[in-house]
């Protein structure tokens, strides 16, 4: 049986589910899952966690992500990228804005900033998800979020045609970043409606696009039984962690039975969650955490048999 993290490319015109569903049947197991949702017109690098790695898809999504985005000034969309129908347009004349001035406007997105779900997203509000008061074409008061750009650059020379502007972005972002609404947000710091019209997500989790196996080529090495050198070991989705290496039977044997242990056993420096790393086989043995009433000790998180 599989373990452990599988990188894969997402094609367009597949959902993440697709991709789970049809892993699922190639691989004759259950214990399959996402590590983030990548929207059916966007393709990139979604990687998978197989049997117990599943237990850290939480920590790879906390990994952080980057994207290659087409962004098109002129007109917005109800989804805010290139599926929606129009909502506002604005014609954009040749050579209207300079490069430096549109590089200006992204240097004013690093860093913390503010954004306002989209409509047609997955977002709760009241128990139900944004997209299904759009699709009944109900109105309701979004809740705004913070996100982290850490990078954030223009790819292309910027391109003007049939009454709008057009250029390639790559950026560099933590968890629950929605680049469509950046897209817009973009447009609206050039004064100007725009729009996402292309999406590629070309990391995730540390796992790159060079890294990512289609579905066709995961079939193919599963059939010849050459696939699993292609996993990863759980703990690279555990690598923004600190590892406490444990050497001692008697240690691995209470982590593996899930007690919990004085904190001043720790002798690496650590702010709330760490790896217990098995020295001798290699491999994760527990995730612990501060134990939130008692802060002399700790307790396990996730342990891993």
């Amino acid at each position: 049986m599989y373990e452990g993290i599988l990188p894969v490319y997402k094609s367009r015109g597949l959902t993440s589910h697709d991709v789970v569903f049809k892993l699922r049947k190639i691989l004759k197991t259950k214990k399959i899952g996402h590590t983030g949702t990548l929207d059916p017109e966007v393709d990139g690098v979604l990687p998978i966690c197989i049997g117990q790695a599943t237990k850290v898809s939480d920590y790879v999504m906390d990994m952080g992500k980057t994207y290659r985005a087409e962004v098109t000034v002129g007109f917005s969309t109800t989804t805010e990228d290139q599926t929606g129908d129009i909502l506002e347009s604005a014609n954009i004349i040749p050579n209207q804005f300079t490069e430096s001035q549109v590089d200006e406007v992204l240097n004013r997105f690093k860093g913390i900033i503010t954004q306002t779900p989209p409509m047609y997203s997955s977002v709760k509000v009241n128990g139900r998800k944004l997209y299904e008061y759009a699709r009944n074409g109900e109105d309701v008061e979004r809740p705004k979020r913070q996100v982290h750009i850490l990078h954030i650059e223009r790819l292309t020379e910027l391109q003007f045609n049939h009454n709008v502007m057009s250029f390639e972005i790559e950026v560099s972002c933590g968890k629950g970043t929605y680049i469509r609404t950046l897209a817009t947000d973009i447009g609206r710091a050039l004064g100007y409606p725009a729009h996402m019209s292309k999406l590629t997500r070309t990391m995730s989790g540390g796992f790159t696009l060079a890294q990512s196996l289609s579905i066709e080529s995961i079939q193919s090495m599963h059939i010849e039984n050459t696939l699993q050198p292609k996993l990863f070991p759980l703990v690279y989705g555990l690598k923004a962690l600190p590892q406490f290496e444990v050497g001692r039977e008697d240690l691995k044997k209470r982590i593996l039975n899930g007690q919990k242990l004085p904190k001043k056993w720790i002798t690496i420096p650590f702010e709330r969650e760490l790896v217990m790393w098995d020295t001798q086989d290699k491999r994760v043995l527990a995730i612990y955490e501060l134990h939130p009433e008692r802060h002399e000790e700790i307790k396990p998180k996730k342990v891993f048999h």
